[in-house]
């Protein structure tokens, strides 16, 4: 049965039907056909892959061979293989991170195909330019202002205690910082003729460069020794000295407290550090304690570690007046504070041999942290300084501004200053002399005066003469009129033969009220001493003074009262 079934589903060859032979012969041809074409094709296909395959090879090769020859490029292989060693998903983060990177470095800052550009039509744009109305750079001037300018007395010739005026008068100068007359010194006009010809107008270089020069290098030295300091550093602009100083010490996070009562370079550079600032009241030792422990005591809470300061003058610009240094040298150690002291107006005054507010108040110059001064007040010279440890001093070489960005002082002025603290150092009674006249100028103003009053420290050269608080309370006079009020009385005393000047309170004082914890510099007429005249002509102009104040107010007074 097994047999007879199999047999059945067997069927002879022969007997099955087949396609005629020259058609199936044509199937088989085109189907080699085919399978030739397909074989090509690939093998053409793999030979160009060989080929690109061959030229990456030779590529990665160059650029490996160039990626070597970089320095450091085989630590950066041995650290990319470890780190994908130990940690692979952390080089696949820095991968993307660098892609990220040089994503961010190519793409533009500013796109206009982003969905909320708006394009503007060029009427739209004519319109908007049209009503754009930009601030002045410089204020308008006011009405006092504009009287004050075309009162101005141009000097002819060189200045001195006596001068010329455009109008052919001569007068009385006491409105210049000549309080020595160093401008008249034969002796240093002699060495400036010599420094210009050996070293020409200026050096025309940054300092640290091709612009410091060997006077640069003993102007610094002869007022480090001068001060008793380690170190010093001359800048080319008084007014940019202190306001560089800060900034280049107190950053963002520090704490800064300072007199009410600075100067408005002190103040620039205040806000130029950025810093943390406190007031405390003019001259009130007990304030600044205060505000002394207030910081000592927030810091400690929030566990800060931030640099602290004080900043203070010797002889304060707008007032006249001289600071407690030993007292606040005592709270400096005692809270851990550092010292700025402003010696612009003091240096080369006050003190025995005019060595500043340490040599009048006995206190050890390196017990003040930084000791700022000007070069181009009663020295006669240019530009300003700091002293100071010799860490402070290369400090300022790189980090400070003023310095770093500034032509160096010019030849000429760093040899005068050199020899100015020379003499001041050498003849003490150069000082003398000038005190002298102080104390003249004050007996005919101070106590005979019964509409203003002498704000200044006793040797302080420059005399502050406010009015009286209770003239001011009395006719109720505002800013603007004690301005007014003053502004008459200096060209009451130019008309009799004596020229003063007025402290320059309007530039900044609106401005900086609201950051200085509203305080304003009163408006004063500003007289200043110098050893140039004698005794009898000291007097005698503050007589003048005297004189023309008392006219201007009771002039005042009776066109009120009509």
């Amino acid at each position: 049965y097994l047999r007879s079934t199999r047999a059945s589903y067997f069927v002879p060859t022969s007997d099955v039907p087949h396609p005629p032979t020259s058609r199936r012969q044509s199937t088989l041809d085109s189907n080699d056909k085919r399978t030739s074409s397909t074989s090509a094709s690939t093998q053409s296909a793999r030979m160009e892959l060989e080929a690109l395959q061959a030229r990456l090879g030779v590529a990665l090769q160059q650029a490996s061979a160039n990626f070597q020859k970089v320095p450091g490029s085989a630590v950066l292989v041995r650290y990319i293989q470890s780190s994908y060693q130990n940690d692979p998903v952390r080089s696949a983060i820095e991968l993307v991170l660098v892609l990220f990177f040089i994503r961010y470095l190519l793409s533009p800052s500013y796109s206009t195909h982003k969905q909320n550009y708006v394009k503007l039509r060029e009427d739209e744009i004519d319109e908007l330019i049209d009503d754009w109305a930009p601030e002045p750079l410089v204020a308008e001037q006011t009405p006092l202002e504009e009287a004050e300018s075309e009162r101005l007395p141009v000097i002819v010739g060189p200045t001195g205690p006596k001068v010329r005026l455009s109008n052919g008068r001569t007068v009385t100068n006491l409105a210049s910082y000549n309080f020595y007359n160093f401008n008249s010194n034969e002796q240093i006009k002699e060495k400036a003729i010599q420094t210009l010809r050996t070293y020409g107008v200026g050096p025309c270089g940054p300092p640290q460069f091709y612009g410091t020069q060997d006077v640069h290098v003993k102007a610094e030295a002869d007022i480090a020794n001068y001060l008793g300091t380690e170190g010093c550093i001359v800048y080319a602009q008084s007014f940019s000295t202190v306001s560089s100083v800060i900034p280049a010490f107190c950053k963002r996070g520090d704490v800064i407290i300072a007199d009410r009562a600075v100067n408005y370079s002190i103040r620039r550079g205040l806000q130029a550090s950025r810093s943390h600032i406190k007031w405390f009241h003019h001259g009130d030792m007990d304030d600044l304690e205060r505000a002394m422990k207030a910081v000592v005591k927030e810091q400690a809470k929030a566990k800060k570690l931030t640099r602290r300061f004080i900043v203070s003058e010797g002889l304060f610009e707008t007032i006249g007046d001289s600071t407690d240094l030993p007292r606040l040298v005592v709270l400096k150690e005692r809270y851990k504070f550092r010292i700025i002291l402003d010696e612009t107006w003091s240096f080369g005054v006050l003190g025995r041999t005019g060595r500043g507010l340490t040599e009048a108040q006995n206190v050890d110059p390196q017990q003040v942290d930084m000791i700022v001064g000007s070069l181009s007040g009663p020295l006669c010279a240019g530009g300003g300084f700091c002293a100071g440890a010799k860490d402070v001093v290369e400090h300022q070489r790189i980090t400070s501004s003023a310095y770093t960005y500034s032509a160096a002082l010019p030849a000429m002025l760093a040899m005068t200053a050199s020899e100015t603290v020379h003499l001041l150092q050498s003849n003490p009674d150069i000082l003398t002399q000038c005190r002298q006249n102080i104390k003249a100028m004050r007996a005919q103003l101070d106590p005979r005066s019964d509409w203003v009053v002498c704000t200044s420290a006793p040797e302080n050269p420059i005399m502050l003469l406010v009015l009286k608080p209770d003239v001011v309370k009395a006719r109720k006079l505002s800013v603007d009129d004690q301005e007014r009020l003053l502004m008459e009385c200096a060209d009451e005393s130019l008309a009799n033969g004596v020229m003063i000047a007025r402290l320059k309170t309007r530039p900044y004082a609106h401005a900086i009220a609201a950051k200085g914890g509203g305080w304003y510099a009163q408006p004063a007429l500003k007289v200043c001493i110098t050893s140039a005249l004698s005794k009898k002509d000291i007097e005698k102009a503050g007589v003048t003074i005297r004189h023309a104040i008392t006219k201007v107010m009771t002039r005042k007074a009776s066109s009120k009262s009509t």
